[in-house]
């Protein structure tokens, strides 16, 4: 693939690099925020990632208050002067903000998100939301607000989801880091649909608020995308923190790791999980790619070995299911209880909020139950490998028409996630979790690798991702859009 790239010389840069740019007044935020506002509205009308734009007056009035603040010699954030649009199921204050509902489509939030109160004061200059699927519901970016999300590298292809906005932003340039959220995936999917890099913290590392319920809800987690370990680390020192509103977040931001990405891995050992003993359906080519990757990881040095476990894998899924609909039917039970409201809700919301209401006080502490015994069964499996790896997806990207797949290796999935299966172990340990893009199918199309860290160890999942980019071409490849032929 060739490296000549149509884009704007200041939208290649990594955000770091930016942002200490425009501190040094070496740059100004105009003309970065120009810059990728520019990229914005080239490609922006093709793939459909960026919604709800702010007015560019408004915008760059925002960058050049933020040179103004640079020149008075005004402490800056990690952030300052960078352009943002965050995941539009993420409250903005001011911003019109849909979570992708026609319910919604009118909303303008009165307060920020935590992460999006973080991200505001350290800088960054909001240009608009990214796309997502209803609610965030469903690895697919669609919604009847602002139609479909297409793939960086094809937009006839889904962008995965439901941080499809924001992967195909990445990818395209059009962010140079951005923010995602991850319940079943969303941070990991998009990721490997669209070649670049999504985050899903440990457990608490980023507080999440708003939300329903402030303790079951964490099964979501908020976390930084990018291009490189070191961006998601510089965006990951501005998101985590403990917030009394998030009473399980973790104590303490993590620092800006930049000067510890660097280590020796020699001898460290990559248990491979692939497709969890014959239990999971895998298209033609995902889980050789894999494995071509994890070789790399041997060529530095690193033992990439099989991870054996007798789990029942069966209580995962389960487990999963139940606790997302615990959370998910409970939140959006009035509006279904309203025929007109129920109208404007998409087939699988209503789905989950029926499952929901059949759902046991016994049915949940089973799943709590099974969702501890896998959490001990990890802790085992931790003894003998440093990390584990399994690939991001079990399909490479689909046609952007259909709504999920319905089935793989021609096996039927009962429902409109279990083709997202793959992913539910890492979020189900709270563990960090991150997807690393793995290559190619033979249309071109991008897959991933999930590499699962210990717990709360997320400074070493971002450092092997590091290692990684010196030994993988995969993240510096751009999509066919930016490319000269």
């Amino acid at each position: 693939m060739s490296d000549a790239v149509l884009v704007p010389e200041l939208c290649r840069l990594p955000a770091r690099e930016l942002a200490a740019l425009i501190r040094r007044r070496a740059l100004s935020s105009r003309e970065v925020v120009s810059a990728f506002l520019q990229q914005v509205d080239a490609l922006n009308p093709r793939f459909n990632a960026i919604v709800s734009r702010v007015e560019r007056e408004q915008v760059l009035a925002e960058a050049d208050a933020a040179d103004a603040a640079v020149a008075r010699g005004d402490a800056l954030g990690a952030l300052h002067g960078l352009p943002q649009a965050i995941k539009d199921t993420a409250p903005v204050r001011g911003l019109r903000s849909t979570f992708g509902s026609p319910l919604f489509a009118d909303h303008l939030p009165a307060a920020d998100a935590i992460m999006v109160e973080r991200m505001r004061a350290a800088g960054a200059i909001f240009i608009g939301k990214t796309n997502v699927p209803e609610f965030g519901l469903g690895s697919h970016t669609y919604n009847p607000v602002f139609g479909a999300t297409g793939n960086a590298w094809d937009p006839r292809f889904s962008a995965g989801g439901s941080s499809g906005g924001t992967a195909v932003a990445l990818a395209l340039r059009m962010l140079p880091v951005a923010d995602g959220a991850d319940m079943g995936g969303s941070l990991r999917n998009p990721a490997a649909f669209n070649n670049v890099l999504g985050l899903r913290p440990s457990q608490g590392r980023v507080p999440f608020w708003p939300r329903g319920d402030a303790f079951a809800g964490q099964l979501t987690t908020e976390g930084p995308m990018g291009r490189s370990a070191d961006d998601l680390a510089l965006l990951l020192s501005v998101q985590s923190g403990y917030d009394a509103r998030a009473p399980l977040s973790l104590d303490g931001a993590v620092p800006d790791w930049h000067d510890r990405l660097e280590r020796d891995f020699a001898g460290a050992r990559i248990g491979w999980l692939g497709d969890l003993g014959g239990h999971l359906p895998f298209e033609p080519g995902i889980l050789a790619l894999c494995e071509a990757a994890l070789a790399r990881f041997g060529d530095a040095g690193l033992q990439v070995e099989p991870a054996r476990t007798d789990f029942d894998w069966e209580r995962v899924w389960h487990a999963f299911t139940v606790l997302r609909q615990f959370i998910i039917g409970g939140k959006h039970g009035a509006h279904y209880d309203a025929p007109a409201s129920r109208a404007l809700q998409k087939p699988e919301l209503q789905w989950e909020i029926e499952q929901y209401r059949k759902l046991s006080a016994d049915d949940l502490y089973r799943a709590a139950l099974d969702r501890t015994a896998w959490y001990d069964c990890l802790l085992g499996l931790f003894e003998r490998h440093d990390f584990l790896a399994l690939p991001t997806a079990q399909v490479f990207p689909f046609a952007i028409e259909a709504h999920w797949p319905r089935e793989i290796a021609g096996r039927a999935m009962s429902s409109y996630h279990r083709w997202m299966e793959v992913v539910t172990p890492g979020t189900l340990s709270g563990c960090p979790v991150i997807s690393l893009p793995v290559g190619f199918d033979a249309r071109g199309l991008p897959m991933g690798m999930q590499i699962i860290g210990r717990p709360r160890d997320d400074l070493s999942v971002l450092q092997l991702t590091h290692l990684y980019e010196s030994l993988s071409p995969f993240l510096r490849m751009a999509p066919p859009a930016l490319r000269m032929d």
